[in-house]
This record gives structure tokens, C-alpha cells and sequence, in this order.
């Protein structure tokens, strides 16, 4: 059996690395910032791996990219590697969604259908929405890095992707209401009401 995790775990892994690197970036600049990041995502792997005994797919996707681009720009010295690495990354994802779609097999359904009981079409849909999310904010984070300064860019990373995603996140609420599952003692009671003479012709 498979240890439980703690609550904190999974707010530590998905966001522990991106507090290290901005309050490393304050403090000295993007070079020390790659490299805590770089430091600190492996960090939370490790971590996760020792207390659930497995590796989150994202997180991992993540990491890759981070060690990659992280390492490039440390060797280069040039800070365009790291900050194309959101951009990399959203577009991992989306063609990952997309590739699934096109197999037709929704890839969120594995990943959230413990939290979100959907339907097949809400699945199919939500997957498609978030693969066009993932396009939209790797095309948004090319245009800021490419048009702002880089302070603008660290704050935008760090607060702007995550505030954007969080709202799209609560934007889709409604939508998956509309596709869930009706639970067992839901079900169970809806075919009673059928087989019942009282519930014949609603």
C-alpha cells in the first residue's frame, strides 16, 4: 500500500521551487534564481518520490525542461533559454492534450477523475480547453519576455501565469457541473423512481 500523502506535499512541490526562485531573484538576479530553481525542483521530486512513491507526471515534464533550459542558460550565460522555458512547457502539455484528442482518449480523465467525476464528452471538452489554454499562455509569455523588462517577466512568471490559470480554472466550474457523473446513492435512487409505478412516463 501506498503511503498517504500529507496535504502540504503537493502545494510544496507545485510551488515551493517558484517561491525559492523569486525570493533567490530579489536577492541577487536570474543566474542564482536558475540555479534554485533548478536545486530546488529536483529537491521536491525527491521528496515526493520518498513520501508517495512515485513521481507526478507535470511536476516531472516540469523538472526535465527546468534541468534543460536551466542548464543551458547557466553554460551560455544567456538568460533567453530560461525564460523560454515557460513557453516549452505550456506547449508540452497542450500537444500532449492534443495528441491524446486525436487518439481519442481525453489524458485528463487518468489524471483528475478521483476529483472530477465527468462524463466521456466532458472529459473530451475539458481536455480540449485546457490544450488551448497551455497554446494561449505559451504564446503570452513569448510576448512578455520578448517586450518587457526582465523584472516584469520574473513577476509575471511567478503571479501573472499563476493568477491566469487559477482563473481559468474556476471559469471551467460550471462547465464540468454540467458533465458530472450523478454518484451511486444518486443513481440508485433515479432507478427506483423509474421502475416505480409513480415514476413511469416523467
Amino acid at each position: 500500500m501506498k503511503p498517504s500523502a500529507p496535504a502540504w506535499l503537493r502545494p510544496a512541490v507545485d510551488y515551493g521551487p517558484l517561491a525559492i526562485f523569486l525570493g533567490v531573484y530579489w536577492m541577487s538576479d536570474l543566474m542564482a534564481a536558475t540555479l534554485a530553481i533548478m536545486i530546488a525542483t529536483a529537491v521536491a521530486l525527491v521528496l515526493s518520490f520518498a513520501i508517495e512513491r512515485r513521481l507526478p507526471p507535470m511536476p516531472l515534464v516540469t523538472a526535465v525542461v527546468v534541468g534543460v533550459f536551466g542548464g543551458l542558460t547557466l553554460w551560455l550565460e544567456d538568460e533567453t533559454f530560461f525564460k523560454m522555458k515557460p513557453t516549452i512547457v505550456q506547449l508540452l502539455f497542450a500537444a500532449i492534450l492534443f495528441g491524446g484528442l486525436f487518439f481519442k482518449r481525453p489524458l485528463l480523465k487518468p489524471l483528475l477523475a478521483s476529483v472530477w467525476p465527468l462524463d466521456e464528452a466532458g472529459w473530451t471538452k475539458l481536455s480540449l480547453r485546457y490544450a488551448c489554454f497551455f497554446v494561449v499562455m505559451a504564446a503570452l509569455n513569448e510576448v512578455v519576455w520578448r517586450t518587457q523588462s526582465t523584472d516584469f517577466w520574473v513577476n509575471f512568471k511567478v503571479f501573472g501565469i499563476l493568477v491566469l490559470t487559477f482563473i481559468f480554472v474556476a471559469a471551467q466550474i460550471y462547465f464540468m457541473r454540467g458533465h458530472m457523473l450523478p454518484e451511486e446513492g444518486d443513481e440508485a435512487e433515479e432507478d427506483k423512481r423509474q421502475e416505480s409505478p409513480g415514476g413511469l412516463g416523467r
